[in-house]
């Protein structure tokens, strides 16, 4: 048996940075299960943090 795997939907320019609100191009998925959207100025500005806390980083 296996377990099933979660995906989430690709970015789509509906999606906003959480610190700005234009288009999001990175999502940070936490480990502790949340997420957070970034524009690409912002997740340039982050990446190191992101890095720390994030399980996976998805660039759309």
């Amino acid at each position: 048996m296996t377990s099933p795997t979660l995906t989430r939907p690709e970015l789509t320019a509906a999606d906003r940075c959480d610190r700005c609100g234009a288009a999001a191009q990175v999502r940070a998925i936490l480990t502790s299960g949340g997420e957070l959207l970034f524009c690409g100025h912002h997740a340039r500005e982050y990446e190191s943090k992101l890095k720390e806390i994030a399980a996976e980083i998805q660039r759309g």
